[in-house]
């Protein structure tokens, strides 16, 4: 064209050349360090606007979970309304009552704490003469005494009670997303149906990440419920007080990837040291260590099987990156949080699908090789979805997604 146009004559006069356009090609070095620097600006923001963040995708994981009631409740002929109503108050029950069992507890753990104090600096005191007799330093133990001291776990108690205000206020804002998240969801399945008609492969990202998120949350809530339930009537049955609030902790643990456990075992082990010595701390040790493992260890990972389809390295990595950008409920969601993210930047891309060989676990990258590879598109392959009637490929991820029920009049 640009020949052509060189040599054209206007009225027997030759047009001057016109300019020539070249593309702008960056260097692949400053491409990466250009989406690195984005990458920050992105996790600054999340971690600024963490009070938002951290309720909004915990409504959202609940919706998605909980959704599949919903349409089994549409398909025996409970009207639309009805069953979004159903399903918002037993959920709006449930973490009522989740949080008044915090409060309740932790009011009564704060005013019992304080007749520990004797029994405290006795163990204190029987601990350091044991480290002394293996000879650890007259000043090294007054160092440990100072460190181990009970007036610091009594205002930690206390800051978790100071801080009961702004979780009632938490509480409030997420019982508000889940009631405005849950009639939203009602017409999920048709407006993933427009993605997918001009964008298939964002839809497909969309369908694996509600699956995935699905399958994750609903077994760790089940395991979650026996783990707690058993592990309350152990304590209950051994004599710790508080039995009830520590099976609590183990529920909302489970869902906290390889510490979870840990931290629900310290405190039962602790207040059992504390009123039974060392002998029932070692038995609520043990019986712990043992119910857990073979629930958590044993039989979960039957059920769960390769439900999210990630590295055990990138997990944990996961959970110590989330847990830092927006605290307690980055760590308990750190799995559905990946998955949203793993969904955003690779799923979406087909570019970008190498990199779930990296990310993915053993079992995924072993299926992957298994799989037929994809041969060159031929006459016989189905036309894109921008081209098929009436989004017929729409329906696929769309009603995978939300598993919607119909639509409402």
């Amino acid at each position: 064209m640009t020949g052509a146009a060189d040599g054209a004559q206007v009225g027997g006069v030759p047009n001057p050349p016109g300019p020539v356009t070249r593309a702008v090609v960056l260097p692949r070095t400053l491409i990466i360090l250009l989406e690195l620097a984005a990458a920050v600006v992105v996790v600054g923001g999340i971690r600024t606007a963490s009070w938002l963040v951290g309720p909004v995708f915990l409504a959202l994981v609940i919706v998605i979970t909980v959704h599949p009631v919903h349409a089994r409740l549409r398909s025996r002929g409970l009207p639309g309304w009805a069953a979004t109503t159903l399903l918002v108050l037993v959920v709006y029950g449930v973490l009522v009552v989740l949080a008044g069992v915090v409060v309740v507890s932790l009011a009564r753990l704060a005013t019992l704490l304080p007749s520990y104090a004797p029994q405290f600096n006795e163990l204190l005191a029987s601990a350091t003469a044991e480290l002394a007799r293996f000879g650890v330093g007259t000043e090294q133990l007054r160092e440990i005494a100072g460190t181990l001291n009970y007036g610091r776990l009594l205002s930690v108690v206390s800051g978790l009670l100071l801080g009961l205000t702004s979780l009632l206020g938490n509480l409030v804002f997420l019982l508000s997303l889940l009631l405005f998240l849950s009639i939203e969801a009602s017409g999920a399945g048709t407006r993933l149906a427009l993605i997918a008609r001009e964008r298939a492969p964002i839809a497909e990202a969309l369908t694996g990440f509600t699956r995935q998120t699905r399958r994750y949350m609903g077994v760790n809530t089940v395991f979650g419920l026996v783990t707690g339930l058993v592990d309350w009537v152990m304590l209950a049955l051994l004599g710790v007080p508080l039995a009830l609030l520590w099976g609590l902790l183990v529920f909302i643990t489970n869902y906290i990837p390889y510490i979870g456990f840990w931290i629900g075992l310290v405190p039962p082990v602790l207040l059992a040291l504390l009123t039974g010595g060392w002998e029932l701390a070692a038995i609520v040790f043990v019986l712990y260590t043992v119910v857990n493992f073979v629930l958590t260890s044993v039989i979960q990972p039957k059920y769960v099987g390769d439900a999210v389809g990630i590295s055990v390295s990138l997990t944990l990595v996961a959970l110590v990156f989330w847990g830092w950008v927006l605290g307690t409920i980055g760590a308990v969601l750190a799995v559905p949080l990946t998955l949203f993210a793993k969904a955003l930047i690779v799923d979406v891309n087909p570019g970008m699908r190498w990199a779930n060989a990296i990310l993915g676990s053993t079992t995924t990258a072993r299926r992957s090789m298994d799989a037929p590879a994809p041969g060159p598109p031929g006459d016989d392959d189905p036309p894109p979805p921008s081209d098929r009637p009436d989004g017929a490929s729409a329906s696929g991820p769309a009603s995978a997604m939300m598993n919607t029920s119909p639509r409402e009049p």
